[in-house]
């Protein structure tokens, strides 16, 4: 059997806080905080359910941050 892998601890963060802001300053503040991975995506839209650790999901309408997950 491989090793297991030593993935990095994800960011310890409030995704609430993201709620309402425009699109680019929530994936500006997401990196800066850690995130790996920022996906913008529109409301509905059809997703994977894999999990991917570091990246963090903006569901984006009209240029604001409506829903925010990780993963």
């Amino acid at each position: 059997m491989g090793p297991v892998p030593n993935h990095p601890a994800e960011p310890d963060d409030d995704l609430d806080s993201y709620v309402g802001l425009d699109a680019r300053t929530a994936e500006e503040r997401a990196r800066a905080r850690g995130w790996s991975t920022v996906r913008t995506l529109p409301p509905g839209a059809i997703i994977t359910m894999e999990y991917l650790r570091g990246r963090i999901d903006f569901e984006v309408d009209d240029g604001t941050v409506k829903r925010c997950w990780r993963g």
